[in-house]
C-alpha cells in the first residue's frame, strides 16, 4: 500500500511538472496561433489559393503552418478550402501542415525532447506532403475526388471573419477591437484542448510512476537497448506500433508529446517516435468526420493515403539522421528525474507568459466585451467521445488533487 501511495504521489508531481514546463510553450504557441487566425483569416487564405497546382500546394503548406494545431480544426478548415475549389492535394497539404507544422508544437517539442525531434518534426511534416502528393498523382483518384466534391453541401456555416477588415495590416494590428478577438481566438483555443493535455499530462505522469521498461519492452520489439540500433523489420514494426499506441490515447499531438518523450526514453526508436507524433490523424475519430464530410470510401482513401505518407517520412527520417549521424541520443531525454519547479527561465516565462493571457482575458471579457467574435468552423466532434473525455480530464483533477496531497501534506 505504501509503495501504491508513493507512486501515486510521484505520478501527480509529474504530471503536474510536465505541464509546468510546458506551460509558457502552449501560451506563446495559441497567442501566435490566435493572432493569425484574426490577422490572416480563412477567407483570404481561399482568395489566395490560386489554380497552379505547385502554388497550391505550397500556400496550403504555408497556410497550414499557420494555423492552429487542433485536429478538429484542421479538419474543417481542410473541408472548408476544398469545396472553395482549392485541389484535393493542396487541401492534404493544409491539413498536414496545420497538425504537423505549427509553431506551438515546435516548441512543445523542443522542450521535451531536443532539437533532433523539431527538425524530423518540420522535415517529417514537408515529406508527409511530399509523399501524400506523390502518391495522388499516381493513383489519380479523379472519380473519388469529384464524389467527394458533390457530397459537400453549402450549409452556411461558413464564417466570413474578414468582415470589417481592410487589406492594411498595421491599420488593424493596431485595433484594440481586434486585439479583444485575439484573446477570445485565445480562449477557443484552451477550451479546444484543456480535456486533451489534462488526461494526456496525467497518462504520461502516471505512465512514468507505474509502467515497468518490461511493457515498453514487449509492446516495441527490442526497445530498452539505450541505443539506435535497430533492425529494419524492428523500425518498421515500431512505426506500425506507434499510430496503435495513439489511437489507444487519442489526445491529440499536443497532449502526447510528453508521452513519445517517455517512450524514447524508454528505448524506443526515433522512427518510431516520430510515428506516434504523426499518428493524430489516421485514428478513427478523424476517419469518422472525413467520411461524414467526404463519403467513406474518399475517407478510407486519405486514411490510406496518410499512412503511407507516415511510415514513408519515418523510415526517412530514421535512416537520413542515422546516415548524418544527427540521431539523438535516448539518455538525453530523462524527464522524470527532472526538477521542474527549480527558479530557471521556465519560471520566469510561465509568469510573464501568465500575465500576458490575464490582461488578454480582461480586454477579451471584460474591457471590450462588446466586440462581435464569430467563431471558427470546427469538425464535427463525437458527442460521446467528448463527454468521455470531459470526464477522464475531471477524474485527472481528482487524481492529480490526491496524488500532491499525499506528497506534501500527509507524507
Amino acid at each position: 500500500m505504501n509503495d501504491f501511495l508513493k507512486s501515486w504521489a510521484e505520478a501527480a508531481f509529474t504530471s503536474v511538472g510536465f505541464f509546468w514546463t510546458a506551460l509558457w510553450a502552449f501560451v506563446v504557441g495559441y497567442i501566435i496561433s490566435s493572432m493569425i487566425q484574426v490577422f490572416v483569416t480563412r477567407q483570404k487564405m481561399q482568395e489566395a489559393m490560386g489554380k497552379n497546382e505547385g502554388k497550391s500546394i505550397l500556400l496550403g503548406t504555408f497556410f497550414g503552418f499557420i494555423s492552429s494545431s487542433c485536429s478538429f480544426s484542421a479538419l474543417a478548415g481542410t473541408k472548408s478550402i476544398f469545396k472553395k475549389g482549392a485541389s484535393f492535394v493542396s487541401s492534404i497539404a493544409f491539413l498536414l501542415a496545420s497538425t504537423n507544422l505549427v509553431i506551438e508544437l515546435g516548441i512543445l517539442i523542443s522542450i521535451f525532447l531536443g532539437w533532433q525531434f523539431v527538425v524530423g518534426e518540420y522535415l517529417g511534416g514537408i515529406l508527409l506532403i511530399l509523399v501524400s502528393w506523390l502518391l495522388i498523382r499516381i493513383i489519380n483518384p479523379k472519380k473519388l475526388i469529384e464524389k467527394a466534391r458533390k457530397n459537400l453541401k453549402d450549409d452556411g456555416n461558413e464564417n466570413d471573419e474578414s468582415k470589417g477588415q481592410d487589406d492594411d495590416w498595421k491599420s488593424e494590428i493596431k485595433k484594440e477591437t481586434n486585439w479583444a478577438k485575439v484573446a477570445r481566438k485565445y480562449k477557443m483555443e484552451w477550451s479546444m484542448v484543456w480535456k486533451d493535455v489534462t488526461v494526456g499530462f496525467t497518462i504520461a505522469g502516471i505512465t512514468a510512476a507505474f509502467v515497468p521498461d518490461a511493457f515498453f519492452e514487449t509492446l516495441f520489439i527490442n526497445s530498452g537497448k539505450g541505443t539506435n540500433e535497430f533492425t529494419f523489420l524492428e523500425i518498421l514494426e515500431h512505426i506500425i506500433v506507434g499510430p496503435i499506441a495513439a489511437f489507444l490515447t487519442f489526445i491529440g499531438s499536443m497532449g502526447n508529446i510528453p508521452l513519445a518523450a517517455l517512450l524514447f526514453g524508454k528505448g524506443v526508436s526515433f522512427a518510431g517516435v516520430m510515428a506516434f507524433i504523426f499518428s493524430d490523424l489516421v485514428v478513427f475519430p478523424v476517419l469518422r468526420i472525413n467520411a461524414k464530410y467526404y463519403g467513406w470510401k474518399m475517407s478510407l482513401f486519405i486514411l490510406f493515403l496518410l499512412f503511407t505518407a507516415l511510415i514513408s517520412a519515418s523510415l526517412i527520417l530514421h535512416y537520413g539522421f542515422n546516415f548524418l549521424d544527427l540521431m539523438p541520443d535516448p539518455s538525453q531525454v530523462n524527464i522524470q528525474d527532472k526538477d521542474h519547479f527549480k527558479i530557471n527561465y521556465t519560471f520566469f516565462l510561465n509568469i510573464a507568459f501568465l500575465a500576458i493571457s490575464g490582461y488578454l482575458i480582461y480586454l477579451g471579457f471584460f474591457k471590450r466585451k462588446d466586440v462581435e467574435h464569430s467563431m471558427s468552423e470546427m469538425a464535427p466532434k463525437s458527442p460521446l467521445l467528448e463527454k468521455i473525455l470531459k470526464y477522464a480530464a475531471f477524474i485527472c483533477y481528482v487524481w492529480l488533487a490526491g496524488g500532491l496531497i499525499i506528497k506534501f501534506i500527509i507524507r
